[in-house]
């Protein structure tokens, strides 16, 4: 179940969100999903992109790499839709270069060659020219958030976690090219992560960062995030194109008035389900 709150807007106190949107539905032994990036927002983790200068790399790999490599080569091997390789080859070398140059200041060379979610950075569901950084302590949020649950509702719940990028599988190997994944996801070499869990068509999942609760194998985690991003729905869109064309606006004219109108679920209950007897 896709739980709904409020738009969490930089100090946010989400944890009381959390437990007071989930008070009458959670039961023990439940998974309680939290959104990364809204946890992020929350925390005031965010970045006004309009305010970083790129450098000439930056700028380069904005107008070259972005317009004629990805539309017209990468998109076609990892197998993006022909309305993602359009949105590519206009890929706007302004905000682009500024992007990329943040890329380049969070995860280095190979990440700023993404076509999306450089370094884990996400920009959907953010206003102007925002965007949400990676949590450095994904471990210490669900911890806190788990025992705020217990201490206040007395519920025994697992809480993760979860990233929309995606952690690829390959016989029991799972790698991701977003950095800090939950351990036991490999995060390897960016661009190329993608590119080759893309192209083979590999099994790809939502990425799991923290788990806190029970001890749950790898492939347990990934298969609650799965859940957990499936359920949740996008909000807006699932990327800065996709939200600045369901509002009809240009990419960086998303306000925060829109964003509130939209039903945010940040929160997703997870609950196995019961057998019932013969």
């Amino acid at each position: 179940m896709a739980v709904e709150s409020p738009y969490w807007k930089p100090k946010t106190d989400y944890i009381t969100q959390i437990t007071t949107a989930i008070k009458n539905i959670v039961k023990d032994g439940d998974f309680v999903a939290v959104s990364e990036k809204a946890v992020s927002t929350a925390l005031g983790n965010i970045v006004d992109e309009n305010t970083v200068k790129p450098n000439l790399l930056a700028r380069f790999i904005a107008k070259y790499w972005m317009q004629i490599v990805w539309p017209y080569l990468l998109g076609v091997v990892c197998h993006l839709k022909m309305e993602t390789l359009e949105f590519l080859s206009t890929y706007p070398p302004k905000e682009g270069s500024q992007h990329k140059q943040l890329a380049l200041q969070q995860g280095g060379f190979f990440q700023a060659l993404m076509f999306g979610s450089e370094s884990a950075i996400d920009g959907s569901n953010l206003p102007h020219s925002y965007v949400a950084l990676p949590l450095e302590n994904a471990q210490e949020v669900a911890d806190q958030i788990r025992k705020q649950i217990r201490s206040e509702l007395g519920k025994n719940v697992t809480v993760t976690v979860v990233d929309t990028d995606k952690t690829y599988s390959l016989w029991g190997f799972h790698f991701t090219p977003r950095p800090k994944p939950l351990k036991g996801i490999h995060s390897l070499f960016g661009v190329f992560s993608y590119i080759v869990g893309r192209s083979l068509n590999l099994k790809k999942r939502a990425t799991p960062l923290a788990v806190s609760g029970a001890c749950l194998t790898t492939e347990e985690a990934l298969e609650i995030a799965k859940i957990a991003n499936r359920t949740r729905g996008s909000g807006a869109g699932k990327t800065v194109w996709d939200m600045a064309n369901n509002f009809e606006v240009n990419i960086t004219d998303v306000t925060l008035e829109m964003l509130e109108r939209i039903n945010h679920k940040p929160i997703v209950i997870i609950r196995a389900k019961t057998q019932k007897r013969q």
